[in-house]
């Protein structure tokens, strides 16, 4: 997931401006559709193995941490991006599509703290 977000945060969701206004409801179906098919099970399998980890470790290990910020990514999620892409899904708004990218900063942070604690536990 780290280096999708990291993709979709600088290169992905910036080009939703350069699409035709005519073709982006099109193709933002398209990729919420496709992206979609990719992001929620590895989303998912993320949570599972985050909280049989932290189930394991206690709820004040460094996995737990990274479970509670697998938490804050699906929050951020569900409540920050999926509301954008709804609206986006009917007209083009560039002003939604800047609001989009910077909101989307935070699911880019959680990730890398959660991948750089992942990499950390698996060197231990």
């Amino acid at each position: 997931m780290l280096g999708l977000i990291w993709y979709i945060q600088l290169v992905h969701y910036p080009s939703f401006k350069y699409v035709d206004t005519n073709s982006f409801v099109e193709f933002h179906k398209h990729h919420t559709l496709k992206t979609g098919y990719i992001v929620m099970p590895v989303m998912f399998l993320e949570l599972v193995s985050s909280g049989f980890l932290t189930w394991q470790d206690g709820w004040m290990s460094l996995n737990a941490l990274g479970f509670y910020l697998v938490i804050l990514i699906w929050l951020s999620t569900f409540l920050l991006s999926v509301p954008k892409h709804n609206t986006l899904q009917q007209e083009k708004l560039n002003s939604l599509i800047s609001d989009l990218i910077a909101t989307n900063w935070y699911r880019t942070i959680l990730w890398s703290v959660k991948s750089c604690i992942s990499f950390y536990l698996m060197i231990l």
